[in-house]
């Protein structure tokens, strides 16, 4: 009898020294941090933290005037350069065309007459009746009279011919580009009113009512996810037990029950262990970020910011 239990408190001793490899870390939950688009004043706020929404409810909303403003400027843009492109593919009006004619007459009877004059004038100065300066002027009227004709005639052939390939293909990049920078006003515009991209947790309101967040901040947090997981720092001694979809067994300070967990994510670069995870001579060694899921559905009651402890099974 002696015997035996001699031998039950060797086996007792010899599992209580041989502990599953662990980890220090918290617990944390998958965060969204949603950034200002503009830098508005916060003018409603429809959200209170630590409350739980679901994907797409309104959480805040910003100040629009000066978007709305932007964006009409933005649609307006855009009307005018379709009415431009439209006046292009339709060429140009009868009317137009009517009057480049009777220009085009009215040239050629200026040309007629500047060319009769200088018929005229040319034999008397020949015969130095008249000055050559005279005889110079008429000449150079009458060159000037044909040219007027010559740009008279192609402005004509120019509206009877219609637009060039090439304008049109301007007009429509221009419309397209107009077009473009009204969809990304519009785009600016609804992103004033906050929404929640996921179901989720709120977290965090960084501004209150009437602040004004500059472009980038965040104006709300959320907690997302299924589940939380555990942040854990794996020293070098066990790193190459730990892998990712193995099992292990989380602890929370001050809670008897071990919650089931799965490692979804380990780092292979290592890192100094923080403050909060240096036990004994894990102070000096190097170690490695590693997450570890909860599998169980009622872990979803579990706060961010608790100290886990994991153990990993060997």
């Amino acid at each position: 009898m002696v015997r035996v239990l001699t031998a039950l408190t060797v086996l007792l001793i010899a599992g209580c020294g041989e502990r599953a490899p662990q980890a220090l870390g918290t617990l944390e939950w998958d965060r969204v941090t949603l950034p200002a688009p503009v830098a508005e004043k916060v003018v409603r706020i429809d959200v209170r933290e630590g409350q739980r929404v679901r994907a797409g409810a309104r959480l805040l909303q910003l100040e629009a005037d000066r978007s709305r403003a932007q964006a009409e400027a933005a649609q307006a843009q855009a009307q005018q350069s379709a009415d431009a492109l439209a006046e292009l593919e339709a060429g140009a009006r009868s009317e137009s065309i009517e009057q480049a004619r009777a220009n085009v007459a009215a040239t050629q009877a200026q040309a007629r007459d500047a060319a009769a004059y200088y018929a005229r004038v040319q034999p008397l100065g020949l015969q130095r009746l008249i000055a050559a300066a005279e005889v110079d002027r008429a000449r150079a009227a009458a060159g000037n009279a044909q040219a007027r004709v010559r740009a008279a005639q192609a402005a004509l052939l120019e509206l009877e011919h219609g637009t060039r390939r090439e304008r049109i293909a301007q007009g429509r990049a221009a419309l397209a580009a107009a077009q473009a920078q009204a969809a990304t006003q519009a785009i600016s515009l609804t992103k004033l009113d906050v929404l929640a991209p996921r179901d989720g947790v709120v977290d965090s309101l960084p501004y209150k009512l009437g602040d004004q967040a500059p472009v980038g901040a965040p104006l709300a947090v959320m907690l997302v996810g299924e589940r939380p997981y555990a942040r854990v720092y794996v020293p070098e001694t066990i790193r190459a037990d730990v892998r990712v979809g193995g099992n292990a067994r989380i602890r929370i300070e001050g809670r008897e029950r071990a919650w089931t967990g799965r490692v979804r994510m380990i780092r292979s670069e290592p890192s100094f262990t923080p403050y909060y995870a240096l036990t004994g001579e894990d102070a000096a060694r190097l170690s490695y970020l590693a997450e570890v899921e909860f599998t169980e559905a009622d872990a979803v009651a579990l706060p961010a910011g608790l100290p886990v402890r994991v153990e990993f099974a060997r």
